[in-house]
Order: structure tokens, then sequence, then C-alpha cells
């Protein structure tokens, strides 16, 4: 695999570019199994937390806010009865996974800091690349629910922005199972709105928006199918969607941010890290203790 000089023009015009066969057939059935095990051996005790981009059930939850060092286990919003049974196979039953993989899973670990891995961010400009966050996301037939038109600077925000996303397919993924689709250029337009941390310590509502949605016309979205193995490399600021998995084929892919070490990780962005918080001290010249949580991380790889 090779990021060639056509595909860093087309990511800096249109804010994504597909790298087709990223991983082997190995790389990718090794992903795929992780990910199943994940699904088939829940822990017991797990709590069933729900997330959706439609209802942000995770904004009201410490769960949610408290994964950025862990592997936590996410629901779809039909998966769960009100009184928390499940109303499909459980190992059919989960959103996503997340969102310290990259970190404590070796298989994962093991892709997302490959060569490969770090030379499309190098050849992209990157000069101390760190991973943010990780999530394996399951898509799962009938059931995998849409992702509503965003940013994932939004989520992530960096100043200057930084961020840059590679979404691995870990299936075939198509119009019918919900695949990306995109708004070539609309990284060009800046971050339309931010999801924080309310400063408002007494409302229920942990984590909220600073503006209303923006309103994106279905015209402007390319459908972006691709074959299993391939990788999707997303500008941060780019804004895509992928719709709901109405199809008898499951949608899993990897997902990982990763962002430059010289900007500043915004204190208020939802995703920290207590481990970052005890790790601050020994890094006196970077703000964010997550950030240096991520430099941990890396530094630990590279040794």
């Amino acid at each position: 695999m090779m990021l060639l000089s056509e595909d860093i023009k087309k990511f800096q015009r249109d804010g994504y570019v597909v790298l087709e066969d990223f991983l082997t057939e190995e790389e990718t059935n090794e992903l795929k199994t992780a990910g199943e095990e994940l699904a088939a051996e829940i822990p017991k005790e797990n709590r069933k937390a729900v997330f959706s981009t439609t209802q942000i059930q995770q904004g009201k939850d410490n769960y949610f806010l408290e994964s950025g060092d862990k592997i936590s286990y996410f629901y779809e919003a039909g998966a769960i009865g009100e009184d928390g049974e499940f109303l499909v196979p459980k190992e059919k039953s989960l959103n996503k996974v997340g969102h310290a993989l990259h970190y404590l899973h070796p298989s994962f670990y093991n892709i997302t800091f490959s060569e490969k891995v770090k030379e499309t961010c190098f050849r992209l400009g990157m000069q101390e690349p760190l991973v943010v966050q990780s999530m394996y996301i399951y898509k799962n037939p009938g059931i995998g629910s849409e992702v509503k038109p965003h940013q994932d600077a939004s989520y992530l925000f960096t100043e200057p922005n930084s961020l840059i996303g590679f979404w691995i397919a870990l299936d075939d993924a198509t119009p019918q199972n919900g695949c990306l689709s995109f708004v070539p250029g609309s990284h060009c337009s800046g971050v339309h709105r931010k999801f924080i941390r309310n400063p408002d310590k007494n409302s229920e509502e942990l984590l909220i928006y600073d503006t209303p949605a923006p309103i994106y016309p279905s015209s402007s979205f390319q459908l972006v199918p691709v074959k299993k193995g391939s990788c999707i490399v997303i500008h941060g600021q780019v804004v895509h969607k992928s719709d709901k998995n109405r199809s008898p084929t499951s949608r899993h892919a990897y997902t990982f941010h990763v962002m430059e070490h010289e900007s500043k990780y915004s204190p208020d962005n939802w995703l920290q890290s207590e481990k970052g918080e005890n790790m601050m001290a020994e890094n006196h010249e970077q703000p964010s203790s997550f950030v240096s949580f991520c430099e941990k991380v890396w530094q630990k790889h590279l040794k």
C-alpha cells in the first residue's frame, strides 16, 4: 500500500480518499474475528449503555464519558428493552466497542501502530501523529442504526485542526448495508459546531452541542462503497454520514483518529482520560493531560 501523489491531491480536494487493499486478507480477518470475539464475550457485569447519534442518550452517561482509556460496550437503541432485556441475539446487539482498543487489544494495537498507518500520516504532512481514540463499529444486519451527518472535528476538536480518521472496512460496505457517504470539499468550511462537556455542572446533560445542527442537502452527499480491507482516510472537517443497515449482511469496520502532537486538544472535548491526568506531570510542555496519555501510548510502541 502506498499513498500516491494523486491520492494526496484527492484528499486535499475532497476531504477523503479511499486506499484499496490497505489491509491484507489475513489482517482483515484477524480484526473481524477480534470484533466478533468482543461481542461474544461481553462481561456479565457490563451495563447496557446505548449509543445513538439521533437520540444522544450517551450525553447523560458517565460510562460514555469515562471510556477514553477503556474497552467499553455500547448497544443499539433497538436492541435493548425497557427492562434491560435483549430484543435481539446478544452477539448482534452492539453498536460499537471503544475507545481504547488501539491501546488495550493486541490485534487492534498492531494495525493502528503499523508502518502503513505511520507512513500514511507522514505522507499527509503529519510530523508527530498521536492516536486519540479507536472504535469497532458493528452495523449489524437490520438493526445497525444510521449515523447522522457530522464532522469528526466536532467531537475531537483541535487547534489548529489536525484530526485525521482511518476507517477500515472489515466487510464489503455497500449502499444497502450503510456505506459511508461524504460531501466532497466540505472540509474547507471550518468546524460547524462542537460537542462539548456541559459547563453547567448541575445539569443532567453532561454533553451538549454549542450550536444547532446544520442542514446539509441530501443531494450534496456522495456514496462511497468500498471492498473489505479498504481504508477511507477522512479529514477531520469533512461532512459524512451512513444510513441504517437495511440488508441481511453485516458492515463491520474498525476506525481510529489521529491528531498532530503540536495541535492543542480541547479540554472541552467529551473524550478525556483518567490515566492521562496521572501522566500530566511527566510532560510539562503539553497542557492537555489526554494528549499526554496518547503520547505515552505512541512512545511505548516506538520502543
